[in-house]
């Protein structure tokens, strides 16, 4: 039996903290002493800046030192990794880390397992369908593992299988470890129907540790203003007036950029932070050492994330549920005594939420589309090579096949990157589970609804009453609530900013897989085929000019003057080199006068020539009515035309909307092949729900 040793592990949290005069908060070394001694299995329900990571990391060093195995540890996002890895460094724990962005480094973490110098392995949950992972790594540490830690657990419930399904694996691979396995699972926000999942899952002998998730210096309220500008006008007014740094959390990626682009026009330094940030680390970085006023970002920095600073946590849009809005807002406050969290309410939220929760799950008919296309193909496919055969958006497919592949027994399974169908059947309860977690999602949302019309001094007790906590020791809040009211004119400039935002159109550079038969090309674009950096007016019914786009294609059949002296506005900010000398559309057989009556009057207003350049051969199905980028492409295949002779010198390529960009890489790789100079698009809206 291994002796736990009360002075080494002080030794440990005071190293960990740098503070010699640190002690274990209540139930902290209680914890680690029963993972020592006990071989336990225990849940860890404490509030965000408890501790959590002491617990296991100062377990995990004890137990290396006694000459145990290595620790494996999941957790969900790469940002809390980071996190972890820096604080595992501080109390000399050997930490590495295997996900989808050190692949290049996997051979060499792979010889230090072999080599016995890991103390501490993290992984995401997805690793576990990893053959290279399960072969490599798994294979080698699985019959040395001392303790398995689970972060974040409440992603196990029913309740995290939408957007993290591989936590059902790890559920499968408790079930499977010794009785005598040490298991730490950790969390902030369980209720006590997730409790309930856990306890189904780790055991139901499984001790937990509950504790305070009462935050006093978290000063909560809701703020609920007219219009996105309105929002955007408070941030820029009251932000600079809170010492210290924070975040902004937006629901959706173009709301992330755009709101980092308005407070930095604004004179904060703001910076975007989402899944498609390459340099998140930097970004990170950048926050925990104030280098920045603010992040904005999606929930891609959420769980974990540890600044203990952080003095303000502001949602410029309501978050789904009372878990994710906990989590997120328990990042400000951790070790100073004041800090605000602050939602601003708006409706488009929860057209959002209720959207995410639509399409959290595949319906029947698309998982049976699914099933159907691999049962023509037994030598199996990959995702690439379903899109030509499935009318699907690749997430979709990508999803029923993810989830499919964790049933037990599953109906379909990969090998060696192929998709093959099994003699399993989908079983009824797959779609009960699914109908009961929508279920519960919606609850959620209505929850939130009520949260956001709470008075001042009631939103943490409702917060830990619906996570089933205690709430006979919160107070009122101690400071007072931010101010509300909004400068008028800063309302009317962040409206203006809305018009002006530049909606960039990237081009794509490669022909979908397979190429295009008709137009016999495939591969990567050449370089003189491609379309410029282009631009769009708005999103599509997003504020801004969105709204009068919508109008103008579906109510009038006719784009309003005031969207022609928007796009010259637009064009003489964005300044195209060299600039466009003609004017051509997108051509269209359902509408043919809409789109070359509103590029006549631009081309009209900017003094070029307009040239109906382009023809459409046939009718084809709506291009919104194709699913996936292979199938899209292909609905294009020989559908447009040049007509010569072919004005030469750089061209503005007008459409109204676009969504996917293979109609204007189309059309713009015809003009650039029969001669014609840079072509530039230009769309009135971006169709793009990210």
């Amino acid at each position: 039996m291994i002796k736990y040793d009360s002075k080494r592990a002080l030794e440990l949290l005071r190293l960990g903290t740098n503070d010699p005069n640190a002690n274990f908060r209540e139930g902290q070394e209680e914890a680690i002493k029963r993972l020592i001694v006990g071989n336990s299995r225990l849940l860890i329900v404490q509030k965000t800046g408890w501790g959590k990571s002491f617990v296991y990391f100062i377990a995990t060093k004890l137990l290396r030192e006694a000459g145990l195995g290595p620790v494996l540890l999941f957790s969900p996002l790469l940002a809390l990794m980071r996190n972890q890895l820096e604080a595992a460094k501080k109390i000399g724990v050997r930490a590495f880390t295997i996900n989808c962005t050190n692949s290049d480094n996997w051979e060499e973490i792979e010889t230090k397992i072999k080599k016995d110098e890991v103390d501490i392995l993290l992984v995401s949950p997805e690793r576990l369908s990893n053959e290279r992972f399960q072969q490599g790594i798994l294979s080698r540490i699985a019959g040395k593992v001392s303790m398995l830690v689970v972060d974040e657990a409440h992603c196990i419930s029913d309740w995290g299988h939408d957007f993290r399904p591989h936590y059902r694996m790890i559920g499968r691979m408790v079930k499977g470890l010794p009785a005598n396995m040490r298991v730490l699972a950790t969390t902030a926000t369980a209720n006590d129907r997730v409790m309930e999942d856990l306890r189904s899952v780790l055991g139901k002998e499984i001790q937990v540790y509950r504790g305070d998730l009462n935050r006093e210096n978290l000063i909560l309220q809701t703020i609920k203003l007219n219009s996105k500008a309105g929002r955007l006008a408070w941030l820029a007014e009251k932000l600079p007036s809170i010492s210290g740094s924070g975040i902004v959390y937006t629901l959706t990626i173009k709301e992330a950029n755009l709101v980092a682009s308005w407070l930095a026009s604004r004179g904060l330094k703001s910076l975007p932070y989402s899944s498609e940030s390459e340099n998140r680390e930097e970004l990170e970085d950048a926050l925990i050492n104030d280098r920045v006023k603010v992040l904005v970002a999606t929930s891609a920095l959420g769980m974990g994330f540890d600044k203990p600073n952080i003095s303000f946590v502001v949602h410029f849009q309501t978050p789904a549920s009372v878990i994710s809005y906990y989590q997120q807002v328990g990042r400000a406050g951790r070790k100073i005594p004041r800090a605000y969290g602050v939602l601003l309410v708006d409706e488009e939220s929860f057209k959002i939420d209720n959207w995410f929760v639509d399409n959290a799950f595949p319906t029947s008919e698309e998982a049976q589309e699914v099933l159907d296309t691999l049962k023509r193909f037994p030598q199996g496919l990959s995702i690439k090579q379903m899109l030509p055969n499935i009318n699907l958006p690749e997430g979709r497919i990508e999803k029923v096949l993810t989830l499919l592949s964790l049933e037990s027994p599953a109906p379909v399974v990969k090998e060696n990157g192929k998709w093959f169908l099994t003699i399993e059947e989908v079983k009824h309860e797959f779609w009960e589970r699914i109908e009961r977690i929508k279920k519960i999602k919606r609850k959620e949302i209505a929850q939130m609804k009520e949260y956001t019309k709470l008075p001042f001094g009631e939103h943490m007790p409702f917060l830990i009453s619906a996570l089933d906590g205690d709430t006979s020791k919160v107070s009122l809040p101690y400071s007072p609530e931010l101010n509300s009211s909004v400068d008028h004119q800063l309302v009317l400039d962040a409206q203006k900013f809305i018009y002006d935002y530049q909606n960039i159109l990237v081009p794509r550079k490669k022909w979908p897989t397979g190429g295009l038969p008709i137009y016999g090309v495939r591969g990567n674009l050449p370089p003189e085929g491609l379309a410029e950096l282009g631009r769009a007016l708005s999103y599509w019914e997003d504020g801004g000019w969105g709204p009068l786009v919508s109008r103008g294609k579906y109510v009038d059949h006719y784009f309003a003057d005031e969207l022609v002296h928007a796009c010259v506005e637009l064009l003489l900010k964005w300044k195209p080199d060299p600039f466009p000398q003609w004017v051509t559309c997108i051509p269209s057989l359902r509408h043919p006068e809409l789109v070359p009556d509103f590029a006549c009057r631009l081309a009209s207003a900017l003094g070029i020539p307009f040239y109906n350049a382009i023809r459409q051969t046939k009718l084809c199905p709506e291009q919104k009515s194709m699913k996936n980028s292979a199938q899209q492409a292909r609905n294009l295949d020989g559908l447009f035309v040049i007509q010569k002779p072919l004005p030469q010198g750089p061209v503005l390529l007008v459409d109204d909307m676009v969504d996917s960009g293979w109609t204007m890489t189309i059309a713009a790789f015809l003009l650039r092949k029969n001669g014609s100079g840079k072509v530039w698009p230009l769309a009135l809206s971006n169709t793009g729900t990210k």
